[in-house]
């Protein structure tokens, strides 16, 4: 049987290491993923990369969100396996799993369609820039149609979180960033075909990826008992796990609406500036890459401790989680904030692109450190399964202080994007403002529980 984490005994800061960082990998693979893209047509774009980086950022951030609403309802099915594993009731987990797989399956087939035929719609109303508005509406076209392996690699991943291992979605991951950034190569650098070659290879690498992933899992003694007669519709698993993931997804959903408005807003501001935020967007990525690890490490590693009934274990967990993220946020902040210039230039050559990208940096680099804090607290609420939660701080902050900021903002003159982005840690803060209070009430109710029995 392959072997798999059980976090609820012995040391917390090792095990909780060691299982995060195949999960930052993937993660940055997974970030390269969608970076390729951008990186390969603004370096081969030629006289229209330009017009190619800013259709591809915002065909990309359009994408991104789809998948951002994929993972948070995929967590919900992380969250509820490990809690299994948590209360050894693995043959239930196999059940769970499959019932999962089924509801997956529906979903993406409806989002296939959906995402094709809102295509246009979408570039139109994110306020494509003219010259780069049919490019846009062809990337996301192309990409929607490969939505069933967004959603299948995705699903992968959440499932063998939470049991534990977090080594197949990083090889799931892997292959397709490579597959990504060679179909890119050849289709942009070589044969010239701009963003819609970006958005081939993007499809493409996805169902190969997951392909090759399926025969790697057919190979394995999975740790629960699964066949293919538990891919059907349970009701009471299937709630289950809608009622922890939609919070998840829904939150998420709206942070990224909230993002898609801000790009809305710069996208108004020129060509210039919406590739250079699109740049800067696109580094952000990176930048919140360990904050994203422990987020997602944390959920798996709560939940299970949870279902095995040892809170105070998880609330240290936590702490360990926010200790080792910060020194990392610190590192990032500095060097974001002074040499923003020199990671915009990656992405892009054309100065003013650059200058506008790294301007925006300057704001996320300050967000460095706040999220540390509020990426492991989220992680936190999720493994305990008060998504709802989630969903309220997230939604009140993103509608509340992030957009409207961000509109203020872009009424000034002239425009400052480094003023702009200040909405980005303003709402964070508020954030991990209420994120404190709300986890002070679950540590009195406990106490309270606790001298009550």
């Amino acid at each position: 049987m392959e072997k798999t984490q059980n976090f609820t005994e012995g040391k917390i800061f090792a095990p909780l290491i060691r299982f995060a960082l195949p999960v930052l990998l993937a993660l940055f693979l997974q970030t390269m993923y969608g970076a390729g893209d951008l990186l390969i047509v603004g370096q081969f774009g030629g006289e229209r990369a330009d017009v190619f980086v800013s259709a591809v950022s915002t065909g990309s951030q359009v994408m991104q969100t789809l998948t951002i609403v994929i993972t948070g309802l995929a967590m919900g099915l992380t969250v509820f396996v490990g809690r299994k594993i948590g209360e050894g009731k693995r043959d239930e987990a196999g059940k769970i799993i499959g019932s999962g797989i089924w509801l997956f399956g529906v979903i993406a087939i409806a989002l296939t369609v959906i995402m094709v035929a809102a295509a246009p719609f979408l570039a139109e109303i994110m306020h494509a820039p003219e010259e780069a508005y049919g490019e846009t509406a062809a990337y996301i076209t192309i990409c929607s149609v490969g939505t069933v392996f967004i959603v299948a690699y995705n699903l992968v991943g959440s499932i063998f979180r939470g049991i534990g291992d977090s080594k197949v979605p990083l090889i799931t991951v892997f292959i397709a960033c490579v597959l990504n950034i060679v179909g890119d190569l050849i289709l942009v650098a070589l044969f010239h075909m701009g963003a819609a070659g970006a958005a081939i290879a993007t499809v493409s690498a996805q169902a190969v990826s997951v392909l090759i992933s399926l025969v790697i899992i057919r190979r394995r003694e999975l740790p629960f008992t699964f066949s293919l007669k538990d891919i059907r519709a349970r009701g009471i698993y299937i709630s289950k796990i809608l009622k922890l993931g939609i919070p998840i997804a829904l939150q998420d959903l709206l942070a990224s609406i909230s993002f898609l408005v801000i790009l809305a807003i710069m996208n108004g501001l020129g060509l210039v500036v919406s590739a250079g935020v699109g740049v800067a967007e696109k580094m952000c990525g990176f930048l919140m890459l360990v904050a994203s690890a422990y987020m997602q490490s944390m959920s798996a590693f709560v939940a299970q401790n949870i279902g095995a009934g040892k809170p105070e274990r998880a609330r240290k967990a936590l702490w360990c989680g926010i200790a080792s993220s910060l020194v990392v946020g610190i590192v990032m902040c500095l060097f974001t904030f002074f040499r923003g210039d020199l990671l915009a230039g990656i992405f892009a050559k054309d100065t003013a692109i650059i200058l506008a990208a790294a301007e925006y940096l300057k704001a996320y680099a300050i967000d460095c450190i706040f999220t540390s804090f509020l990426f492991c607290f989220i992680g936190y609420f999720n493994g305990c399964g008060r998504t709802t939660f989630v969903m309220l701080q997230g939604t009140i902050c993103a509608f509340g202080v992030r957009m409207p900021i961000t509109w203020l903002m872009s009424k000034q003159i002239p425009v400052s994007l480094f003023h702009i982005g200040l909405a980005i840690p303003a709402s964070t803060i508020v954030q991990i403002t209420l994120c404190g209070i709300y986890f002070s009430i679950m540590l009195r109710k406990e106490r309270q529980r606790s001298r009550s029995t």
